[in-house]
């Protein structure tokens, strides 16, 4: 069948994808009780929680080592690398780590990201890289070590309840290539690898980036509705609307929202562009019931993934790393409990080709 649509690949107790509900359950907890309520190393540690014998009950401070640990590879990143897409410089970066499957493993790649996407838009504007604090929570790190100052305490919690809200989401592509790595068992630094080169394909984490570029060429809120039904007219997709398993509106944007909104509060910038894009969301949703009243096309989790991350300082290009940053643990968790069941994945093919011909 066509992309495996309706095949079940695996059975995992690490997170379900209701997509008529519009439901995300994570390891027992439906995605509401996790965003703006636990934080990342939290869901990491649920994630990860049986997986590995020397688990910590708490793993904040082996999380702020393992960026310590993985810092010393950014000495890797000469101008060559710098000048690639950021989402290439990082995937190169993390190849330089030690495979394995043991916990440090674990924490050095799910750590790593971060470390790897600060100091890759360092260096490509032209600054040194800014070493971790251990002492710090990832979230807050990750943004003090890109801009090179402490954010705001707002700032820290909207990233956090971003990587909560994309840490898992059932088996999409890059979870399952991590998958079909990991039964191979050539180590989680290979399925991870596997799961970012997956993401980084515009039908999947690179597509949130595209979001930005459309509020850019709407420009105001009366451009909305004539733009974006030439947009339609063209026979082009609106970004950020619509999704593969959901028939209603993703949970994660939701989630995103609320986030974006408490940002609004702290930044007048920030509240305007959020306004703004709200405006085009309920333009783009009246279009498409209009135009596609069969099809359920709501707001998914790229609209307002663009939003948070573009007014907490990322530029567009690096978008998919940041998604990586929050996912890694899912690619990891995925990964562990593929090996546990100790199956190879090896699904089979129906040949379409031409038949040999005959002999005369």
């Amino acid at each position: 069948m066509s992309g495996l649509e309706g095949v079940v690949a695996a059975q995992t107790i690490l997170s379900e994808v209701d997509g008529l509900a519009g439901r995300l359950i994570i390891r027992g907890h439906a995605l509401d009780q996790l965003a703006g309520r636990w934080t990342f190393e939290q869901v990491v540690g649920l994630l990860l929680d049986g997986f590995f014998p020397d688990m910590p009950e708490d793993v904040s401070g082996a999380l702020g080592a393992a960026r310590v640990r993985v810092f010393a590879q950014v000495a890797g990143l000469d101008a060559v690398l710098a000048a690639r897409p950021p989402v290439e410089a990082v995937r190169a970066l993390m190849a330089r780590l030690p495979d394995g499957d043991d916990l440090e493993t674990a924490l050095n790649l799910i750590a790593a990201p971060a470390v790897f996407t600060a100091a890759v838009l360092r260096a490509a504007g032209g600054e040194a890289p800014i070493a971790p604090d251990a002492a710090l929570s990832h979230a807050p790190d990750t943004l003090r070590m890109m801009r090179g100052s402490a954010p705001s305490a707002g700032e820290a919690a909207a990233l956090d309840t971003y990587l909560v809200t994309v840490c898992d989401h059932g088996l999409n592509a890059s979870t399952f290539a991590a998958r079909v790595v990991a039964s191979t068992q050539a180590g989680l630094g290979s399925a991870v690898l596997a799961g970012i080169s997956a993401l980084k394909g515009p039908l999947h984490g690179g597509a949130p980036g595209p979001v930005i570029d459309m509020l850019d060429a709407i420009g105001e809120p009366q451009n909305a509705r004539p733009w974006l039904e030439a947009a339609l007219d063209r026979g082009e997709r609106l970004m950020g609307f619509g999704h593969r398993i959901y028939r209603v509106r993703d949970p994660r944007a939701d989630a995103l929202k609320t986030a974006v909104r408490l940002l609004g509060r702290d930044s007048e910038g920030a509240a305007g562009r959020i306004a703004f894009a709200e405006a085009v969301e309920q333009a783009a949703l009246a279009i498409l019931r209009e135009r596609k009243p069969d099809r359920p096309l709501e707001t998914n989790v790229e609209f307002y993934t663009a939003l948070l991350l573009e007014a907490l300082g990322f530029a567009p290009s690096a978008f998919t790393c940041v998604f990586a940053m929050g996912r890694t643990a899912g690619w990891v968790a995925h990964a562990r409990e593929q090996t546990a069941g100790g199956k190879l994945i090896r699904p089979q093919s129906l040949y379409v080709g031409p038949a040999p011909k005959a002999a005369a």
